[in-house]
């Protein structure tokens, strides 16, 4: 077990109680989608097993220690953030925003080597995108923005790799891109726990699927298990349909109608 998440809940000061009493485990090559209607905290979620924000109960282990006794160094070795959005500050080619990746394991004076490099180069070349290496990140589309910062996570080398709706600024093939670098991912050991507003990519991804409703209450199982039309239907206040179809040996999730 990697990440431990027990008994959490979240409130942000002076409002109600966002969610309670949320527990599951993320393990080794694994992959979790959270899936929730917009406001019931699925980003803050991610943001509390990232250590940007601290649960109000509970606690969150990150190889059985308590995270909020670890240094950020230490947590940074082991789980790399992507977030939604990204508002670049400085005019860095790609290849060294992605170098930025590894300064966990870097010296607080030091400056990145060419090892540093050769794994910037390697992680872009991982997710397909070596060509946008000498480009300025400012000058980049917000698509490509987005998969150059999942090309600074496997920069870290870290085991859990967290990304706050990662397909949102992508078109519909590199939405299915991502899709399945992150099955890679999984498949090559690492654990991907994202956000997602469209079911459809739990039901592609697999794994398992964590669920927070507009009342605050956590489900969490495998996709097969917690994923059917009652339930989509009831989580997002909408008719949806799940149809099998034979051809792609898939379930897809579809409305109903408009």
């Amino acid at each position: 077990m990697i990440l431990e998440v027990k008994n959490i809940s979240f409130a942000y000061a002076g409002a109600p109680t966002l969610f309670s009493d949320i527990s599951f485990s993320v393990n080794r090559g694994q992959i979790i989608s959270i899936i929730g209607p917009n406001g019931v905290g699925k980003t803050t979620l991610l943001n509390c097993m990232a250590n940007l924000a601290a649960p109000k109960d509970g606690e969150i282990l990150l190889e059985g220690k308590d995270m909020k006794r670890l240094k950020a160094r230490e947590i940074a070795k082991k789980i790399a953030f992507v977030p939604q959005f990204i508002i670049p500050s400085f005019s860095y080619d790609v290849l060294s925003y992605v170098v930025t990746g590894c300064a966990p394991r870097i010296g607080t004076f030091e400056k990145p080597k060419q090892e540093h490099y050769a794994i910037a180069q390697q992680s872009l070349e991982q997710m397909k995108i070596s060509h946008l290496a000498q480009k300025y990140y400012t000058q980049i589309s917000g698509g490509e923005r987005q998969q150059v910062s999942i090309a600074r996570a496997l920069a870290q080398r870290p085991k859990v790799i967290l990304m706050d709706e990662p397909t949102a600024h992508l078109d519909y093939g590199n939405q299915i891109k991502v899709l399945k670098i992150i099955k890679e991912l999984a498949a090559e050991g690492y654990a991907a726990v994202i956000t997602t507003h469209n079911p459809d990519h739990a039901l592609l991804l697999g794994g398992e699927v964590a669920a927070i409703n507009s009342n605050g209450q956590f489900i969490f199982g495998s996709s097969r298990s917690v994923i059917n039309e009652d339930f989509l239907s009831a989580l997002y206040g909408v008719d949806l349909c799940l149809h099998h179809i034979p051809g792609i040996g898939r379930d897809v999730c579809v409305a109903a109608s408009l």
